[in-house]
């Protein structure tokens, strides 16, 4: 009964891969040999018809994709594990409303940074492109900071995957844009990426690639 998660170190399927450990589920990461930013080799296909990662399949074979969904499906799975609060508690449906704010205004922001060309069909437009989406991103940081500014995590004093998930982005969004106005956001990517849970697998996917050390210099 053990899931197969497809990432490369650095990309959105580090949330799961976190979140699957923080679950204690058996899995086996299948790391594919490329750089985040770059397009997967097209045989990839066979495996997701996207081409995109993070890539899960799960014990008995079906395949899921986008990484929100997966969190959702893992904190589902396997209640009381930190993962995510309990269904039918508010704490709950505060977990499904921001991990599908992020997916849909902020990782799907970072991809137009990244690949610009996606969503525009004239070469001319694609700077267009970049510089609408990195305004919007950080209207949409700048929403999730007012959730953070106590200090707290977002479904209360408990961290779960939506933090996680946000301090992924958090992360991302550093190496494109400054933090000044995100202080709770940048707090809570510090918290997150230092629990002892979850850092060993921070380390390996970002220590490598990100200019800050998260979890370890304020």
């Amino acid at each position: 009964m053990t899931y197969t998660l497809y990432n490369r170190y650095g990309s959105g399927g580090f949330a799961v891969e976190a979140a699957l450990t923080l679950a204690g589920a058996p899995f086996h990461l299948e790391a594919l040999d490329s750089e985040p930013g770059t397009v997967l080799l097209e045989s990839f296909r066979s495996i997701n018809p996207w081409n995109q990662v993070p890539t899960l399949i799960l014990p008995d074979g079906t395949m899921m994709t986008e990484t929100g969904a997966i969190l959702i499906h893992i904190a589902d799975t396997f209640p009381g594990e930190g993962v995510g609060p309990d269904r039918g508690t508010s704490e709950h449906a505060v977990f499904l409303r921001w991990t599908v704010f992020m997916s849909v205004n902020i990782y799907e922001g970072v991809l137009r940074l990244i690949y610009p060309d996606r969503y525009t069909t004239e070469k001319e437009g694609e700077a267009g492109v970049v510089k609408a989406a990195r305004r919007r991103n950080h209207e949409a940081f700048l929403v999730m900071e007012r959730e953070v500014q106590s200090g707290t995590f977002l479904c209360g004093e408990t961290m779960s995957g939506a933090d996680i998930y946000l301090a992924m982005l958090c992360a991302w969004h550093d190496r494109h844009d400054a933090l000044e106005d995100l202080a709770g956001c940048r707090a809570l990517t510090h918290r997150v990426a230092g629990h002892p849970g979850v850092a060993p697998v921070w380390q390996r996917n970002f220590d490598h690639r990100l200019k800050t050390q998260w979890g370890r210099s304020a």
